[in-house]
């Protein structure tokens, strides 16, 4: 049984996203930093008359920051809060059968935490990333 994905790149990785988890897809405009939040927080920014808490991906990933000229973001809906997770880029919404993480697979820093599966596109293999998982619970809510 096949559901809908979003294919992005994070970290230079191809990822792929439930589309149930999806919001929306902008580009970020200003981010405002918010002083003494987590280094994962890239700050706020306004989007369509709402305030969104800006993730840095790679930094909640473990990985290296995100660079600061990335804008493009998948905006996400966790606990009633708005959140843009940056991402390198967008590729594609397409249909895939969601397949368990083998138990072979070795995953490190967040990407552990976040992947909860794969799907095969032409014979590559992309990580099912959960945006939840992204998210650390510690932060509050913009």
């Amino acid at each position: 049984m096949s559901e809908l994905f979003l294919v992005a790149h994070i970290a230079g990785r191809g990822v792929a996203i439930a589309a149930a988890q999806v919001d929306s897809v902008v580009d970020i405009g200003e981010v405002v930093a918010v002083p003494r939040a987590d280094a994962f927080v890239r700050g706020l920014a306004a989007l369509r008359s709402r305030v969104v808490t800006v993730i840095d991906t790679g930094t909640a990933l473990g990985l290296k920051p995100t660079p600061d000229a990335v804008r493009r973001a998948v905006i996400t809906v966790v606990e009633g809060h708005h959140y843009a997770i940056l991402v390198d880029s967008i590729e594609d919404v397409a249909p895939f059968a969601r397949l368990p993480l083998s138990s072979g697979l070795a995953l490190h820093r967040g990407w552990a935490t976040a992947g909860t599966g794969i799907v095969e596109r032409d014979g590559e293999p992309l990580l099912i990333l959960d945006l939840a998982a992204v998210i650390p619970a510690t932060i509050p809510a913009a």
